[in-house]
């Protein structure tokens, strides 16, 4: 037996406005200063405050949070003792607002023991809502959350079914400031999701329909989004896409991309959305020999057939080189500046990390460590995968 598991959401235009029905006292917005700069904490306080609420803005979040952030802001919240949580901005401000939430309620657990085996008792003293203002990491509709232990250069992948938001408020107003590279690195996060949650050993019929309609939204409208930002319609489609493959891998599993990702940016400390795309076609080309009727259905997804099943597959996977490299991403590791001195030299680390992901053992096709250090060695060199 399984559970399929989403927050209660609301989307479209003026979807912000749906803060007005959360009922309280307090509420600790947990945010980033830029976030701040652009004005939408205020939209967010003001709403808050229209319903007699006090409201405490935290904006210390860092991108990659890390676990001292989530500390200091668990101490801020004990001295406030909020009744709602609002984590509002990119993944680092929503997950920071998921483990700052978990330590003000128990401030007697660590942070690595958010897992699903562990009862919090969440909800005694607080509830959350998610608010994404860019269509990338579907932190808002998922019971996960990445947090970076600075002293161990290691992310780590908390996850737990409490910490599934309350509400979810998708308002694509709030992405259309996003620069076309944040709008691509985004994107290419949520296609990444969408790709793993639907070649997961762990999939169901639930998540299969959320990723494969996520990734039809994302590769028709992320392109445009990327070259026209004040295209709403694109903006809109992205931001409701981000969301559905959020739910999506939440009620299956991340896999190699993600794993592969999380050990890059972890020891690099390169924005999540660049090391997922980067490793997109690294992991499904490594998953096309025991993943090939599934990669049929995303090439339907992404508009592509071909005479035959394995022309299809072939075909898919030279269009995903394609499409990255037509958002300006990176298609190898040495493209982000890496000597290969260096990362050779870190290359048993990098192994390591990845394979320690919990996802990587719900991937269509695991590797052992030799593939895993081959895997990216490969993508050093932006070769395509042939083992």
């Amino acid at each position: 037996m399984w559970w399929f598991l989403a927050p209660r959401v609301a989307f479209g235009e003026e979807a912000l406005d749906a803060l007005e029905t959360v009922k309280g006292s307090r509420a600790m917005v947990v945010t980033d200063q830029t976030i701040r700069r652009l004005g939408f904490v205020e939209e967010v306080v003001q709403r808050l405050r229209k319903n007699g609420m006090e409201v405490l803005v935290f904006d210390e979040v860092e991108p990659e949070p890390s676990k001292e952030t989530v500390m200091r802001g668990a101490e801020r919240a004990r001295e406030f003792s909020p009744d709602w949580f609002v984590g509002l901005g990119g993944g680092s401000c929503m997950d920071a607002a998921k483990a700052i939430w978990v330590m003000y309620e128990r401030p007697d657990l660590r942070i690595e023991d958010i897992t699903p085996m562990t009862e919090l008792g969440l909800r005694r003293k607080a509830r959350l809502v998610c608010i994404p203002t860019t269509s990338g990491t579907g932190s808002d509709a998922t019971w996960a959350a990445v947090i970076t232990s600075r002293e161990e250069v290691f992310k780590a992948e908390l996850a737990s079914r409490e910490i599934l938001p309350d509400l979810s408020i998708v308002d694509p107003r709030l992405a259309s400031k996003m620069p076309p590279s944040l709008t691509a690195s985004t994107g290419m996060d949520v296609i990444s999701h969408a790709v793993e949650a639907y070649l997961s050993q762990w999939s169901n019929p639930f998540s299969d329909a959320l990723a494969l309609q996520a990734l039809r939204l994302a590769f028709r409208y992320l392109p445009r989004a990327h070259a026209n930002g004040s295209d709403m319609e694109a903006r809109d489609k992205m931001h409701v896409a981000a969301t559905m493959a959020g739910m999506a891998f939440s009620n299956s599993q991340i896999g190699l991309i993600h794993a592969m990702g999380h050990s890059l940016g972890a020891v690099y400390h390169i924005p999540h959305g660049r090391t997922v795309g980067l490793f997109l076609p690294y992991g499904m080309e490594y998953a096309r020999e025991v993943a090939r009727e599934r990669l049929v259905d995303i090439a339907w997804a992404a508009g592509l057939e071909a005479p035959s099943r394995e022309e299809t597959v072939e075909r898919l996977l030279g269009w995903v080189r394609e499409f990255v490299r037509g958002l300006g991403e990176p298609l190898s590791v040495r493209e982000l500046g890496i000597g290969r001195e260096d990362f050779e030299g870190r290359l048993e680390e990098l192994v390591r990390k990845a394979m320690q992901s919990t996802g990587i053992f719900t991937s269509p096709r695991v590797p052992e460590d030799a593939d895993c250090r081959r895997l990216f060695l490969y993508a050093y060199e932006g070769k395509r995968v042939d083992f």
